[in-house]
């Protein structure tokens, strides 16, 4: 398992694409974002934060989705088209083992990316680190969790990379839409915020932003990523084919 994921992580780093997206992007609209003066303007209906406060835990889950649903798949699907899973087939690592080693890789990246977000936030734009910094954590850990496990779903079930890398995008634009990053979630309709509570995106989201503000992340929240990298999961597992 250690030397899967850590060959896994040395061609995960030599593409670049991975870091590039799953980090680097993020940032660059955190370092966008911080030098408008907009977002550093105190709204009512943000309860008397700014934008740029309201959008650092959005982008931290917009980081997860884009690892999740836009950098692990098209990998994983791709190995299956160039018959690098139907070679792995002959050995004892199993499915389990090959999945599980893109949830480390995953697991690491999105580390680097929230420690990066909320550094840069802190010490480039004043953004206060969250005050609950516990609860953030598990927030982040079940985000990661749920968003990864349904990237290895649409790994699991695509037939190639171009496929899994269309059926991510599917997935992955509707999310960011209820995380919140169009439209902040307390902003929304309620039919919207409704909907968006019941998504892992709008999950994360909300867990991770009364944890920025110093609360409990709500239990509701939490157990819907449970449920969802829970579920995720055991499909991935079950419809994972080696060719």
């Amino acid at each position: 398992m250690s030397t899967l994921a850590l060959t896994e992580l040395k061609l995960f780093l030599r593409e670049k694409s991975g870091p590039a997206f799953g980090v680097g992007l993020p940032i660059l609209l955190l370092i966008i974002f911080g030098n408008l003066p907009f977002y550093h303007e105190r709204r009512d209906d943000l309860g008397g934060r700014t934008l740029l406060d309201t959008y650092v835990p959005i982008l931290v889950a917009f980081s997860l989705a884009m690892l999740a649903l836009n950098v692990l798949p098209p990998v994983l699907a791709g190995y299956r088209e160039r018959g690098v899973l139907r070679r792995l087939r002959t050995t004892p690592v199993g499915p389990v083992r090959v999945l599980a080693a893109q949830l480390v890789i995953t697991l690491v990246t999105a580390v680097v990316a929230v420690t990066a977000l909320l550094l840069v936030a802190r010490f480039a734009f004043g953004v206060t680190l969250p005050r609950e910094f516990g609860g953030f954590l598990v927030a982040a850990l079940l985000a990661t969790a749920a968003l990864t496990a349904l990237g290895l779903f649409v790994a699991a079930a695509a037939p190639g990379g171009r496929a899994a890398n269309a059926i991510g995008a599917a997935i992955f634009y509707p999310l960011i839409f209820f995380g919140g990053l169009f439209l902040p979630i307390e902003t929304m309709p309620p039919a919207l915020a409704r909907i968006s509570h019941a998504t892992p995106l709008g999950a994360a989201v909300t867990a991770m932003t009364d944890a920025t503000n110093g609360h409990r992340p709500p239990w509701i929240a939490l157990l819907t990523l449970l449920a969802w990298a829970g579920a995720a999961a055991v499909a991935a597992v079950r419809l994972f084919r080696w060719e």
